[in-house]
């Protein structure tokens, strides 16, 4: 791990994202020997502006952050820090200081899970064709994603890779819904993957 920051008395920034969610979880700020700690330790330690010392993150309360690999920026004044967070970040208890939830997020896909979940919850099937297919149950759900397989098999066999795409789309959507229906989310599949990769 070679970090090249200016050598300074100066504080400087410290990002600390989880290495898995990749979210941010909490800024902290370093100097030349908390960075040294935090590298022989394999815990993060910052110097604390308000205590005037250096500080492990979780010296008191058992939440250490795990340290994964650092990085430092272009201008060698900012460190990104990624670690295995073992437990809350904020003081308050809170995954983040930013009172997030520490969850895997898939931009766009993780938003459309979101809408899939609200459109079951408030469902009116006549507005809705989610809302329709959890009506009508697993069974239905899961041939409609069979149907889908089918198709994009199809079409991966043709050389119109739009209509390949669009297909792909389909699978994807009422794949997701499925999972729903089954009372999972993407982030179950993604952990059974992760643990085959082991």
């Amino acid at each position: 791990m070679e970090v090249n920051i200016k050598n300074t008395d100066d504080l400087i920034p410290a990002i600390i994202q989880d290495s898995e969610t990749k979210n941010v979880l909490m800024l902290g700020y370093m100097n030349m020997e908390s960075l040294r700690k935090t590298i022989e330790t394999q815990k993060v330690t910052f110097f604390s502006r308000s205590k005037q010392r250096l500080w492990t993150k979780g010296e008191e309360s058992g939440n250490f952050l795990n340290l994964v690999d650092i990085k430092n920026d272009c201008d060698g004044d900012t460190l990104l820090i990624r670690v295995k967070p073992a437990g809350p970040t904020c003081h308050t208890g809170k995954d983040t200081c930013w009172q997030e939830e520490n969850k895997a997020n898939y931009g766009f896909i993780s938003n459309l899970e979101d809408t899939i979940k609200k459109r079951r919850e408030n469902a009116d099937s006549e507005k809705s064709y989610v809302a329709s297919l959890f009506e009508k149950g697993i069974n239905k759900i899961a041939q409609k994603v069979g149907e889908e397989a089918v198709e994009v098999v199809i079409e991966a066999k043709d050389d119109n890779d739009e209509l390949f795409l669009s297909e792909s789309a389909d699978l994807l959507f009422h794949y997701l819904i499925l999972l729903q229906a089954k009372g999972f989310q993407l982030d179950d599949v993604v952990a059974v993957l992760k643990q085959r990769q082991k």
